[in-house]
């Protein structure tokens, strides 16, 4: 009997736990969905870019994008109106400013007038964010 009782603690002590029916995983950090209609219509792209990094965008939506949506998430866009490595020489700058998931024009840049001027972008994380909840 007793050695019953010592089989089964020592069978369900080192039985292994089961695995997480729906475990989720954690998506890369720096997605933004473009397309050249406002509200996400027309040609779309959507991809996960490199922060600190600067990306022309494609021919198709180069000049033509009304919609810039960066994910929910920790980090922010500076749309710029010339290439990557490109000088700024317009007076009025050279960049919408910063564009987050929180951005009201983000589905219609239209509405600020980018969406004919918006030629490149770099995003960046956005570290008070990262550091409030650290």
């Amino acid at each position: 009997m007793k050695f019953a009782a010592l089989f089964l603690a020592v069978a369900t002590a080192t039985a292994p736990a089961p695995a997480a029916a729906n475990s989720i995983e954690r998506r890369e950090l720096g997605g933004v969905l473009i397309c050249n209609g406002a509200n996400a219509k027309g040609y779309c792209q959507y991809s996960v870019y490199e922060l600190d990094t600067c990306y022309n965008l494609p021919q198709q939506l180069k000049r033509n994008a009304a919609t810039f949506v960066p994910d929910a998430d920790k980090f922010y866009c500076y749309p710029y109106l010339m290439e990557c490595g490109g000088f700024c020489m317009s007076a009025a700058g050279c960049t919408l400013g910063a564009i987050s998931s929180d951005y009201k024009n983000k589905y219609d840049l239209s509405a600020v007038k980018w969406n004919t001027i918006i030629t490149s972008f770099k995003c960046h994380l956005n570290t008070t964010a990262a550091q409030l909840t650290s």
